[in-house]
């Protein structure tokens, strides 16, 4: 029996776990702070506060699904001062080359493509059909969103937020704490942390 203790109770965490179970996961358990929340979907819901050393005592894997990139790290810190055995989740549809180097508490999710040479940090989402192309270097904690795109030779610095549909071009280093929005196209480095938005992207008021 494999088992997986996923961090949060939310709707990422159900694509979380479907994953957890593509990849053999056959005992999956949410741990929230919410102690009013017991189950989310067919999956029991532990309570943090009470139930965590129990995992951590019973050797479970786990990852954290909390999307805000701040939580995250914060959670998975947590964890591995703790000792917790934290993966790196891969959905079998995604394509990653085999070179490509992957930090722990990483998910990668369907139809998503990480193509040679790239370095991705931990506690990275790299989502639904989105890219990352060839020798791009991801820092720890970013979020590449649902159908967000790379091009080669891109550097992001961590908590970084690609936001839906967002693109990067090519040979682009973007400093850390950037948010992309959805939609916008970066062409040129950025290097102030910050909220970008448009075509070209911008940066604009928080």
């Amino acid at each position: 029996m494999k088992s997986i203790a996923i961090m949060g109770a939310s709707g990422h965490c159900k694509v979380v776990a479907d994953i957890a179970l593509l990849n053999g996961y056959d005992d999956i358990v949410f741990i929230d702070k919410n102690p009013e929340i017991d189950m989310l979907g067919e999956y029991p819901v532990a309570d943090e506060e009470t139930d965590l050393d129990y995992y951590l005592n019973h050797h479970f894997d786990f990852v954290v699904g909390i999307g805000d990139a701040k939580i995250r790290r914060k959670v998975q810190e947590n964890l591995e001062e703790l000792g917790a055995d934290i993966v790196t989740l891969i959905h079998p549809s995604a394509v990653v080359a085999y070179d490509v180097i992957i930090g722990e508490g990483t998910v990668i999710m369907a139809d998503a493509v990480v193509n040679p040479g790239t370095t991705i940090g931990k506690g990275c989402i790299i989502n639904t059909s989105s890219s990352v192309d060839h020798d791009n270097v991801i820092g720890d904690f970013v979020h590449i969103s649902v159908g967000a795109h790379t091009a080669g030779t891109v550097t992001m610095g961590d908590n970084c937020w690609l936001g839906i549909g967002a693109i990067v071009s090519n040979n682009i280093d973007i400093c850390a704490d950037a948010f992309i929005c959805a939609g916008g196209v970066v062409v040129k480095n950025l290097t102030k942390p910050g909220k970008y938005a448009g075509v070209p992207a911008r940066i604009v008021p928080m």
